[in-house]
């Protein structure tokens, strides 16, 4: 099990996965609502895996993803992208994303693709 930060611009969202990460015996040891606070709490924090939504304020998620491998190219960052964002899914895999979950979230396949991404 991880810890993990979790980075969507919605409150809803993001209780929502962590709802759904603590359940899956995850350590959720952050939240940040745009690109450059999950830069900045990554930078403090130091988890294990990120959760990322795409489509933010500030920085987007590509952004933030790019921003964050600066510091850290291990980073795990799993997308987390709406139906229909396949586009951006491309290029956040190209950018370094280790995978990505779809809204809206269904609670087995953010916890695969989260134990995947740690490697668990």
């Amino acid at each position: 099990m991880g810890t993990i930060l979790i980075v969507d611009d919605t409150l809803f969202m993001r209780t929502l996965l962590k709802n759904i990460l603590f359940s899956g015996g995850h350590t959720i040891v952050g939240e940040a609502e745009n690109g450059e606070e999950a830069i900045a709490k990554y930078q403090e924090l130091k988890p294990d895996l990120v959760t990322m939504d795409v489509v933010m304020p500030k920085k987007n998620g590509i952004e933030a993803l790019q921003g964050i491998r600066e510091i850290d190219p291990n980073a795990r960052v799993v997308m987390c992208t709406a139906v229909g964002q396949e586009q951006m899914v491309k290029l956040a895999v190209k950018s370094g994303a280790k995978g990505y979950i779809v809204k809206p979230f269904q609670a087995p396949k953010v916890l695969e693709e989260v134990k995947n991404v740690l490697g668990a």
